[in-house]
């Protein structure tokens, strides 16, 4: 059983999660989520079904069955995306340097509040993503977000940090914030702008502007209620098309009457 506790740790972990919010999402106390951790408890079949509903990953990968998607940075030009669950997700070279300047810009910008730990900074790219491709139908930096049970999660984000802690870009902290440990990515270098247009650095100061003050909680309940993460099933990709059926309280095109009719 030890494997099923490895992984449940490492997705606890991922998800900024303590013991003891885990141990309440189960409705069990928090040493057993410590005994499961450390693979000296058998974990029943109704914990899994409500594990792979907390973390949205099937109980066949908590078994050990099934792999994650396996994200691939690609070094040249040429490569096009998959977005299917389960298969390999290939990033474009340029995909990835948009990436990479977009969240050295939301670390320069508002990185140093302490609310703005991993999981805003999911949602925060979520919705530059999101709002964008619905103002303006293109793609700012067109990552390939789940759907999971504290909001919209880019699959990239892993990969792609890890090169840039390699390449000093950027640095990761952990630190104790309120009952959780909250993961923290401070810039060692200010974005190139010459990566981004001027009207995509006005929708991410837009973004940032709105919802850069919201703690982790807040910002995954507002990700909640947009129309693309209610359509999606939990674990499945989100649909960018889905952004033409946002509701007002999200849209940001500012259709008008005259476009309605």
């Amino acid at each position: 059983m030890n494997h099923i506790g490895q992984r449940v740790k490492e997705l606890r972990e991922r998800h900024d999660m303590s013991q003891q919010a885990l141990a309440d999402a189960l409705g069990v106390s928090r040493p057993a989520v410590s005994e499961i951790e450390s693979g000296s408890r058998k974990v029943s079949a109704e914990e899994l079904v409500k594990l792979s509903r907390v973390f949205a990953v099937s109980v066949d990968y908590l078994l050990g069955l099934e792999s994650k998607p396996e994200v691939v940075l690609e070094t040249t030009p040429r490569g096009r995306k998959k977005t299917i669950p389960g298969v390999r997700i290939n990033v474009p070279q340029k995909n990835v340097a948009k990436f990479k300047e977009v969240f050295l810009y939301i670390l320069n910008k508002v990185g140093a509040k302490p609310n703005i730990g991993e999981t805003v900074i999911y949602k925060l790219l979520y919705f530059i993503d999101f709002d964008f491709y619905e103002k303006y139908e293109e793609q700012l930096i067109g990552a390939t977000y789940q759907k999971n049970h504290y909001g919209p999660t880019p699959l990239e984000f892993q990969e792609i940090v890890e090169q840039m802690i390699r390449d000093k870009d950027v640095v990761r902290i952990q630190r104790p914030y309120f009952q959780f440990r909250q993961k923290k990515y401070l810039p060692l270098r200010t974005p190139r702008l010459t990566v981004l247009t001027g009207q995509e650095i006005e929708l991410i100061n837009d973004v940032l502007n709105r919802l850069s003050d919201m703690g982790a909680a807040q910002i995954s309940d507002y990700s909640h209620k947009d129309v693309p993460w209610l359509t999606t099933e939990n674990g499945e990709v989100i649909d960018y098309e889905a952004v033409f059926y946002r509701t007002s309280g999200y849209s940001v095109r500012g259709y008008d009457e005259d476009e309605i009719s």
